[in-house]
């Protein structure tokens, strides 16, 4: 059933890979007159993991060192990870609920994307059974909310009552860029209502509502090189107001660098918490529903997916490939990214960054040796800056205040509207297109948005058809 979708073009490899940085062969890539030629270094998004397929697979391709037992855990991990949980006790399928916020990962992150979220298609918490955003709440002292636990659960299986319902309103502002060019932007405004106990007045609520990330090179931002991002700290400018930070975290008891989600506040790709408190499946590490201690939700349900099946979602969201440039050739795309770098988006979203020798290692302890030693081109430097408080959340988390984000990976970004039919950005998918997320930036963007707000309007064309090209 899932085969169909590994049928794309891949790389083909003309000698074994060498795990040495800059030691790379030659890559082939398929041709359209059934010839190969050579892939510029310049379209190699992730070294030997670049895929290239603009499809609508683009993200959810496997990366062509999957080979053999590897690709059998690879389609184990892609069914887990795809196939709507249900709630009974199907040790492949069932487990969902008591409570949840989808029925699996790719309800939410379709075809590894964004799922266009139902903030937008259902004004707040979803009809069906997914909402395709996180609600994020605690106390204005940084508490729990007694009966509650960190993330609010709008969906419940039969028998048991939601936590509460999400619902927002946009407010649209007209503004206009130096040269008389129009734009606007929506503001959301988020409330609460439904509560499964007593209401909790909105004054006594603090939330972040944030929509899914798109699932491109989890593999090599978690075999990243942490000393290179330990230098990128230590560069300051000044000048542009720009200083990026590590979020330090504590995870499984050890204090790390945190790389995974909005602020980055997890040091793993989360799948056995995701498992737990998105869809309601317990695992070994989480043994007790997010549910557990409500007086509406009775027993002990279990260990509900294995060990062994939650290390094969971990691979395939590791070995999942990263889609190439396109338009490298093209005259519009070379002048935006000059554009790009005039604006200093460069600084924040650096080009070009290495993954450590060893590669990578599964939380069952597989090590995955073909993610290390690699040029990549993620477009970020995996730190927290301070975006301005029109972007924040009053939500902190760890080093991350609330106007704190870690700057966005943008590869594969311009293939988010064939992957998943919008070009919704940000946190919480405020942003309609690349120049309204540009225009949202604040604080340590604030100098990159007034120089793009500046550009004559080929000038802007260009940035953006570079961005979109990555």
């Amino acid at each position: 059933m899932l085969l169909h979708k590994y049928l794309c073009p891949l790389l083909l490899f003309t000698a074994l890979i060498s795990c040495n940085r800059d030691t790379s062969k030659d890559i082939y890539k398929p041709d359209i007159n059934s010839t190969t030629k050579i892939a510029s270094p310049r379209e190699l998004s992730a070294g030997i993991s670049t895929i290239f397929t603009a499809t609508s697979y683009a993200y959810d391709s496997p990366s062509d060192w999957v080979t053999g037992k590897l690709q059998d855990r690879f389609i184990n991990g892609d069914g887990l990870y795809d196939d709507p949980r249900t709630a009974d006790d199907n040790p492949k399928t069932g487990g969902k609920g008591p409570l949840f916020c989808g029925s699996s990962c790719g309800s939410c992150h379709n075809n590894s994307g964004r799922t266009k979220s139902s903030l937008f298609t259902d004004g707040g918490t979803g009809k069906g059974n997914f909402s395709s955003f996180l609600t994020f709440i605690r106390t204005p002292n940084d508490q729990y909310h007694r009966n509650y636990g960190r993330v609010l659960h709008d969906h419940a299986i039969y028998g048991v009552k939601p936590e509460g319902k999400v619902h927002v309103k946009y407010t649209e502002k007209q503004y206009q860029l130096d040269d008389g060019t129009p734009y606007s932007l929506i503001t959301p405004h988020y409330w609460i209502t439904d509560f499964y106990m007593e209401d909790i007045d909105m004054s006594q609520i603090e939330m972040s509502v944030r929509t899914p990330l798109r699932h491109v090179g989890m593999g090599q931002m978690m075999a990243i090189d942490r000393e290179e991002l330990k230098e990128l700290e230590k560069r300051q400018y000044p000048e542009y107001g720009i200083s990026g930070e590590i979020n330090w975290i504590v995870e499984r008891g050890q204090r790390q660098i945190g790389l995974s989600g909005h602020k980055a506040q997890h040091a793993d790709l989360t799948v056995e918490l995701g498992f737990l408190s998105d869809i309601g499946v317990t695992n070994h590490r989480y043994p007790f529903e997010i549910s557990h201690g409500q007086p509406q939700v009775k027993g002990d349900y279990g260990i509900q997916i294995s060990s062994e099946d939650m290390a094969d979602v971990d691979l395939y969201m590791h070995s999942l490939g990263v889609p190439a440039r396109r338009n490298i050739n093209s005259e519009l795309v070379k002048r935006g990214e000059k554009m790009f770098e005039k604006a200093k988006c460069h600084l924040c979203h650096v080009p070009t960054l290495h993954t450590q020798p060893e590669g990578a290692t599964l939380i069952d302890g597989t090590r995955l040796p073909w993610l290390g030693g690699q040029t990549i081109h993620p477009y970020s430097d995996y730190l927290l800056h301070d975006m301005g408080p029109e972007l924040g959340d009053d939500f902190s988390q760890f080093n991350a205040s609330g106007d704190e984000w870690r700057t966005t990976p943008l590869w594969g970004i311009g293939l988010q509207k064939i992957v998943n039919n919008h070009t919704d950005l940000l946190h919480d998918g405020r942003a309609r297109n690349v120049l309204e997320a540009i225009m949202w930036h604040g604080g340590e963007g604030d100098v990159s948005r007034k120089i793009f707000a500046k550009m004559n309007a080929d000038d802007r064309q260009a940035l953006i058809a570079f961005v979109e090209s990555l």
